[in-house]
């Protein structure tokens, strides 16, 4: 037995120093980061994702980092990717509120959230607004909700899918009106916002990233936002918060975060966070995270221990919303 171990220990040292060497040398000029994203192309992840990845590349040495779309099963296929994947920092993950809804979203998750991924830091917000047909006949919140009490068992809440960003959004809605709606989801926000300017459903809460311009075009009404705040956006800034309006702890943003596979090196982790900051600083970055209508994070959750307390709080906030409605992604 002791000769086993001593021809054994040499192999450890040897392992341990090429390991840590490994660590040391991170990034290494020729490898590429991918970054995963647990949805199709040219969404509003896929563009967070992409901004981030070109903000990221100069502090982390000039490496290549690239996107690689695995969408399905409301964002798990992608983060089960991740999880899998060797944890050496080449594999990352960018989602949104998703790593909050899928423990109680997704049947049989093969992953768990909060303890299979190292959490790198939060991105940004991305507020949301509720919007409705052109031909309702409320023209302000307060019309709004009047209309939906007088209506109720008629009225249509389109969503761009189960697990997406509107469905969490109007479950929540409909939770606080404690009312219900009927339900219509979507392939996709672009079919939901095609059938609400033609009137086919009757309201919907989404994203700023896809509904400003509609706001801009008055191709639909809109009456409020999601935010504690009232937001500066010119199309925007008149409209009342939920909370003002009279719907008290309304508050929701669909925030992303950056994650790594469980057991990535603590000083490979470090250098990301720093990647990460350094990102959430660039003026380019913040630009083009403003014109998606996105707010650039610049608190606290920028630390990796607080992002995952902010995760965890999120996934104790949605489970019962999510468990009360019955609805699954398989």
């Amino acid at each position: 037995m002791k000769k086993l171990f001593h021809s054994l220990a040499p192999l450890a040292v040897l392992a341990a120093c090429a390991f840590g060497a490994q660590a040391a040398d991170y990034p290494a000029k020729d490898k590429v980061i991918t970054i995963v994203v647990p949805f199709a192309a040219g969404g509003p992840t896929d563009r967070v994702a992409r901004d981030l990845a070109e903000a990221m590349r100069k502090p982390m040495g000039g490496i290549s980092i690239v996107v690689d779309n695995a969408a399905g099963a409301g964002g798990s296929i992608g983060a089960n990717k991740v999880a899998k994947a060797a944890a050496d920092g080449y594999t990352l993950l960018v989602h949104h509120i998703g790593m909050a809804t899928m423990p109680t979203l997704v049947r049989n998750i093969p992953f768990k959230v909060e303890s299979d991924f190292e959490y790198l830091g939060a991105i940004n917000d991305v507020p949301m607004t509720i919007i409705g047909k052109p031909a309702l006949p409320a023209n302000s919140y307060k019309e709004l909700a009047a209309w939906i009490e007088q209506n109720k068992g008629k009225i249509n809440l389109g969503n761009a899918g189960v697990g997406s960003a509107s469905h969490l959004c109007g479950l929540l809605f409909q939770n606080a009106l404690k009312t219900d709606m009927t339900p219509v989801p979507y392939k996709g926000t672009g079919p939901a916002m095609t059938d609400l300017i033609g009137g086919q459903i009757d309201l919907m809460c989404d994203q700023t990233t896809n509904t400003t311009s509609q706001i801009e075009a008055k191709k639909v009404k809109a009456y409020a936002v999601t935010t504690s705040k009232r937001l500066t956006t010119p199309a925007l800034k008149d409209l009342p918060t939920l909370q003002e309006a009279g719907l008290k702890n309304f508050q929701v943003t669909i925030w992303h975060g950056l994650y790594a596979p469980k057991g990535t090196p603590a000083d490979v982790q470090k250098k990301l966070n720093d990647a990460l900051k350094v990102a959430l600083k660039d003026p380019d970055f913040i630009k083009k995270q403003e014109g998606l209508g996105a707010v650039v994070v610049t608190d606290k959750r920028m630390e990796p221990a607080e992002h995952k307390k902010f995760v965890a709080a999120e996934i104790t906030k949605w489970s019962p919303i999510i468990k009360a409605a019955g609805v699954y992604a398989d």
